[in-house]
């Protein structure tokens, strides 16, 4: 049986951006702000963490690099929490060593965005992320030469 949302009464996803830069924050939030997502700000890690645990986003987008807990100790968090299964994470960060980038997708994120990046990969992103379906794990650089797609172990390409 599938539920529908009664007319007038909207149904808000919520995205919560964290980074310990105030103004990547406002680029990420004007980015992707939008009438079907309540957007949500967090400063630090701890932050970060409780503003999941409050709200049960359906996005984050985590700095890797913030004070308290880091991005990837909030990543791991989400992963490991059952309640937190349908959060998507995307990883926006300057750390773009591939060491970096396969410690992200190793640890769980499904999307890893260098910075400084085009507010169009974010756009991008954010689609892919709206739309049901199997995707593959990406990393995404601000060079067009340096993308490349990581399927993780075990799952068929799509």
């Amino acid at each position: 049986m599938r539920s529908r949302t009664p007319p007038g009464l909207q149904v808000l996803r919520t995205v919560v951006i964290a980074d310990d830069e105030s103004s990547m924050r406002l680029l990420v939030h004007a980015t992707i702000e939008s009438d079907d997502y309540c957007v949500v700000e967090a400063a630090d890690g701890a932050e970060a963490w409780a503003l999941v645990q409050k709200h049960k986003p359906a996005l984050v987008l985590l700095d890797v690099q913030m004070p308290g807990r880091s991005g990837f100790e909030v990543l791991r968090s989400i992963k490991a929490d059952p309640s937190l299964a349908a959060t998507k994470v995307i990883l926006l960060t300057a750390k773009a060593q591939e060491s970096d980038i396969e410690s992200g997708l190793i640890a769980g994120a499904d999307f890893y965005l260098t910075k400084p990046f085009s507010p169009l990969d974010l756009v991008w992103l954010h689609s892919r992320l709206s739309r049901s379906g199997a995707w593959p794990r990406l990393m995404l650089a601000s060079q067009p030469a340096r993308m490349r797609v990581s399927r993780p172990r075990g799952r068929p390409s799509s």
